[in-house]
């Protein structure tokens, strides 16, 4: 394998900027030091004070194998999201077939190993009749155990009271859930149908999936999880009202642990009459008060990690009347450049960011030798640019296969210039290179 040495990095970890060269060997971090003489490689970039960051780790993606050729997969939004500073992602199971057997497992870590440019794990799911197989997982074979506690499609949502018990109490592993409360839902929709009919606009999307119908789903699991001490994962937060089912304390010191997604931390309601059902999500993107106060909660430890959930769908199905348009939209290409608008707006440490996208989503899925810069680590490693002049979103091809991005009129202050996948150049100089090759993520459980 190759040797690679970095100079002239600001390097961002563990809480310090610091100025340094580093040098990757055999796919590891094989030193980091104030200057790195003698030493020969077979690539050498000069960061120039760049920062040098570990890449993100993206704990939820759906990208769209097997399935949905259409909208996505391994190969087309692996290079997406490594242009956008993803290093490692876990996916999720609502594919087609969804991931409820280990044959669909294995599957999908064949398809990932034949084409991933990122590393990659996978979560499974969960439904009303695999609790069996769930119980008797192997917690190192999958990243976690993924439940839609509200609507969802096919044989996903899990609403029976006496499943989600036996679900809480014998999953063996951390089990991530999607909250929202699908009777609530059902009746906020109708009251909306009763006045537009089939016309319902997007703005009404956080109406309709509104702060409540997220807590009443988000309590339960919080309750069913500190009963039968599950290790809970909530994922995508969208109210500030949810905010206070959560401690704000180390996460070594948590059984119960939430995310929050870049859309929700960027958009609010107020974007629907522009954007329309390209920002159409669930849970919806809620008010401007809903977030601030999640931007706000992630300079604590309230909020423990950052991820995408990246779901693209077609540009003709997003512009469907609302009641056929699907949810979800394409992210991991402008992942760390839109959140670093957070750091330029000084809403965000440097440092707290890393921490959320990288530091934190190792430690809690228990990720090995990823998600710092430390010397023996694996080399998964982002360069970013500034842009003091904006650089255009617009300006730059879209990689994911759906071919578009709710950035486009959007210029973003920071680029990726370099990301390295386990000690390969994967994304440099606004190419993607495809001899790269991800490696399966492992968990150390």
């Amino acid at each position: 394998m190759s040797r690679l040495l970095i100079r002239n990095a600001r390097l961002v970890n563990e809480g310090r900027e610091f100025d340094a060269d580093l040098l990757v060997a055999n796919g590891r971090i094989e030193k980091i030091a104030s200057s790195i003489q003698g030493q020969t490689a077979d690539i050498e970039i000069d960061a120039q004070g760049q920062w040098l960051l570990p890449g993100m780790i993206d704990d939820q993606v759906h990208f769209r194998e097997p399935g949905a050729p259409d909208k996505g997969s391994f190969y087309s939004e692996s290079r997406a999201a490594v242009a956008g500073g993803i290093t490692s992602f876990m996916d999720m199971p609502n594919t087609q077939p969804a991931t409820l057997t280990l044959e669909a497992l294995a599957d999908k870590k064949r398809r990932a190993a034949l084409h991933s440019v990122a590393n990659y794990g996978f979560h499974f799911g969960v439904s009303n009749d695999n609790l069996d197989t769930v119980a008797a997982l192997d917690p190192r074979q999958v990243a976690g155990v993924k439940v839609f506690m509200g609507a969802s499609t096919g044989n996903m949502l899990v609403d029976d009271p006496r499943i989600l018990e036996r679900l809480f109490a014998e999953v063996p592993t951390i089990l991530l859930a999607h909250c929202e409360h699908t009777p609530s839902i059902q009746a906020n929709e109708q009251r909306l149908r009763d006045r537009f009919g089939e016309n319902i606009p997007a703005v009404a999307h956080p109406l309709i999936r509104d702060a409540q119908a997220c807590y009443r789903s988000s309590s339960l699991a919080v309750e069913l999880a500190r009963r039968h001490n599950t290790r809970l994962h909530v994922l995508h937060l969208t109210s500030a009202r949810e905010l206070s089912l959560f401690e704000d304390k180390p996460l070594v010191e948590k059984r119960i642990t939430a995310e929050v997604c870049l859309h929700h931390l960027l958009f609010d309601d107020s974007d629907y009459a522009r954007l329309g059902h390209q920002i159409k999500c669930n849970p919806a993107i809620k008010t401007r008060a809903d977030r601030n106060a999640l931007r706000l909660a992630l300079l604590s430890n309230r909020l423990d990690v950052i991820g995408t959930d990246h779901a693209p769908h077609t540009w003709e199905q997003k512009q469907r009347p609302y009641p056929e348009a699907p949810a979800g939209l394409p992210l991991v290409q402008h992942a760390l450049p839109a959140l670093l608008e957070l750091v330029a707006d000084g809403l965000l440490p440097l440092t707290v960011l890393v921490a959320k996208t990288s530091h934190r989503v190792a430690d809690l899925f228990a990720i090995p030798d990823r998600g710092y810069l430390r010397e023996g680590y694996w080399a998964d490693l982002v360069l970013i640019k500034p842009e003091p002049e904006g650089k255009p979103v617009s300006s730059q091809p879209i990689l994911a296969r759906c071919g578009w991005t709710p950035f486009a009129e959007r210029s973003f202050r920071h680029s990726v210039s370099t990301t390295l996948v386990s000690g390969h150049l994967a994304w440099h100089d606004g190419q993607v290179i495809n001899s790269c090759q991800g490696l399966p993520l492992h968990f150390l459980r």
